[in-house]
């Protein structure tokens, strides 16, 4: 039985649930791609709530690792799941139907620039987003994999 701190709770807002249900339904088969872009569903612990929270993020890959970019459309804040990982960066992802568990870490400022050209050639809206930010947007590294 699942505990309720246990439970996953998805993300509150309306379009990216809906893209997390129908990924969970259909094992990613129709939420893999939102509007043409690669997703994974991503699952952190609030730092905050201790509880599980999952949401569908846009990703790249870079030498076996997976990338993300914690741009929450260029606000001044960066997104919640980001925060939390920063907090408690061991994650859970659902790529289709795999998952699997990460340590999520920021990118140090060397390693970014390749990593950034990445993942603008993934999603080319970053470097707009960059561009209207008060800061600096993350890419964040999945690594020590484990299935």
């Amino acid at each position: 039985m699942t505990e309720p701190e246990d439970e996953i709770l998805d993300s509150p807002t309306p379009w990216v649930a809906d893209h997390i249900r129908a990924y969970l339904e259909t094992d990613g088969v129709q939420g893999h791609l939102y509007q043409g872009w690669p997703t994974l569903l991503l699952t952190t612990r609030g730092r905050r709530s201790g509880r599980l929270r999952r949401t569908a993020l846009i990703y790249g890959r870079d030498e076996g690792r997976y990338l993300l970019v914690a741009s929450n459309a260029g606000a001044v804040q960066p997104p919640a799941w980001y925060l939390n990982l920063t907090a408690h960066p061991h994650v859970s992802v659902q790529l289709g139907a795999d998952t699997f568990t990460a340590r999520a870490r920021t990118a140090a400022p060397q390693e970014k620039p390749p990593l950034w050209a990445r993942m603008t050639s993934v999603f080319p809206l970053y470097d707009s987003y960059q561009a209207t930010a008060e800061r600096d947007i993350p890419v964040v590294i999945l690594d020590d994999i484990t299935p």
